[in-house]
């Protein structure tokens, strides 16, 4: 089993997994939404970052213990380890974020006090709207930076523009640090195309393989071991890469020959995604 996909630990587990790991409490989930702005999803308490989550992202709680919560993320079924006081049981979510980041201020003005910085993807329960901005229970945001939660965009590529310049951060999935797999299921989420967390999961699940002898179209996906990276046009590509520490366009062939340069090997496949 996936140790990132599997609803268990030494105390607790999913009761679907009764027959696979015994031993253990069985126990239905709790559900909660992320309350921080960003959050670390760690492989185990006070452990290492696998991926983030958003504020407003539902999770599902199987145990709160020692002031940690065992989560399992509804985006993309990834497990973890979060702060419990990360967490909150809110409403439903209304919009979400659409612009790259955004504030959340304590008045309908743009010159109050900010209060939170949020990034693109983020949830929002909408209680009203008051002089251009949509009021929340933690505040007020820009109403033209915010979606219907149900609105999906058209264009992978265009989304992954928004992140341009985003410093590079291993695991992140945020506007304020992201890596490749996560520019990537931002992206596609974005347009309602369900997509894992990491850039092997993609690769074995996001649509169909193409022969190497296709062109490659906008929104077709290059895989190394370990990177991933969405074709913008017939030339370039934009990845989150730690060569330049950043979100990038970068010349596909350029990017090929340097990639095996450095030592990471070869494409390992080419893949299109249809739309949803």
């Amino acid at each position: 089993m996936d140790r990132r996909l599997t609803a268990a630990n030494k105390r607790v587990a999913d009761p679907s997994l009764q027959d696979v790991w015994p031993g253990v409490q069985y126990k239905e989930p709790d559900p909660y939404t992320v309350h921080w702005p960003i959050v670390d999803l760690m492989n185990a308490p006070e452990g290492h970052r696998d991926r983030q989550l958003l504020f407003g992202e539902a999770v599902a709680v199987y145990e709160m213990h020692a002031g940690w919560a065992f989560v399992q993320a509804a985006k993309d079924n990834y497990v973890g380890y979060v702060p419990q006081s990360s967490l909150a049981q809110s409403p439903a979510p209304t919009h979400r974020i659409a612009a790259a980041a955004t504030h959340v201020y304590d008045r309908a003005d743009f010159k109050s006090r900010d209060l939170l910085r949020l990034s693109h993807g983020c949830l929002l329960h909408v209680i009203g709207e008051d002089n251009g901005f949509v009021q929340t229970a933690d505040g007020f945001i820009p109403k033209v930076h915010c979606a219907a939660a149900e609105m999906r965009q058209a264009d992978p590529v265009t989304e992954a523009k928004l992140f341009l310049d985003t410093p590079y951060l291993w695991g992140g999935n945020s506007r304020f640090g992201i890596d490749c797999s996560g520019l990537v299921q931002a992206a596609f989420l974005a347009c309602g195309t369900p997509c894992p967390g990491d850039s092997d999961q993609q690769e074995q699940s996001l649509g169909y393989e193409l022969s190497s002898d296709e062109t490659l179209l906008r929104n077709d996906l290059l895989f190394w071991k370990g990177h991933v990276a969405l074709v913008a046009d017939e030339n370039r590509l934009i990845h989150a890469n730690a060569h330049h520490m950043a979100v990038v366009y970068e010349d596909i062939q350029v990017a090929i020959r340097r990639i095996e340069q450095q030592g990471d090997g070869v494409v390992t496949s080419r893949r299109r995604v249809p739309p949803p």
